[in-house]
């Protein structure tokens, strides 16, 4: 049996008041970035939800699965990535003190990622697993991922035969909706 495209639907966590890379620190959201992601999901249902671990992303997962009734689950995997020595240093700052570091790592963050950043097989690679895990269950639910910028970036590129030297190109606001169609792994539901 073949894959099959499945649709999930990831959802960008809102503003945190945070300008920096922040990669796997835990901030909250702000009031901003709440009422963002009360007006982003406004008017639309899914079966299940899947979040990042992250506050900024699992406090909102929680109210919502609870306020809907639909199952959540934590996935660690899905996780932002972790920009190693540049996490939470702010844009401005990277810029100034080593902008041929940080345009060499958007041009292509496979061969230039941050100083002490994860590597960037191993990011795709706990995504991929993370999303194909999601896939099998959204072939009989509509589900929602709440997760991150880079994670959705990443994401659609695999999804979409893009390279990874296009992810600073995709926009992804905060608290941005993304459907995504996802090749269910081969197999997946054949025991069921």
């Amino acid at each position: 049996m073949s894959g099959k495209h499945v649709g999930i639907d990831l959802l960008r966590h809102g503003d945190t008041g945070q300008r920096s890379y922040r990669g796997q620190l835990d901030d909250p959201l702000s009031p901003l970035g709440w009422s963002q992601l009360r007006a982003a999901i406004f008017g639309r249902g899914w079966d299940a939800i899947v979040s990042s671990p992250l506050r900024r992303c699992a406090e909102f997962a929680q109210d919502l699965a609870c306020a809907r009734r639909v199952p959540l689950r934590i996935d660690a995997r899905l996780a932002e990535y972790h920009f190693g020595d540049w996490q939470g240093v702010p844009i401005e700052t990277l810029a100034k003190e080593q902008g041929d570091a940080l345009g060499r790592f958007w041009s292509d963050p496979v061969a230039y990622p941050p100083p002490g950043g994860e590597p960037f097989a191993v990011f795709r690679e706990r995504l991929c697993a993370a999303l194909n895990d999601v896939a099998d269950a959204a072939q009989t639910q509509r589900v929602l991922v709440v997760t991150h910028g880079g994670v959705i970036r990443l994401l659609r590129c695999e999804a979409e035969g893009r390279e990874f030297g296009e992810m600073a190109n995709i926009d992804v606001p905060h608290a941005s909706l993304h459907p995504l169609h996802w090749a269910a792994p081969a197999g997946a539901q054949a025991s069921a």
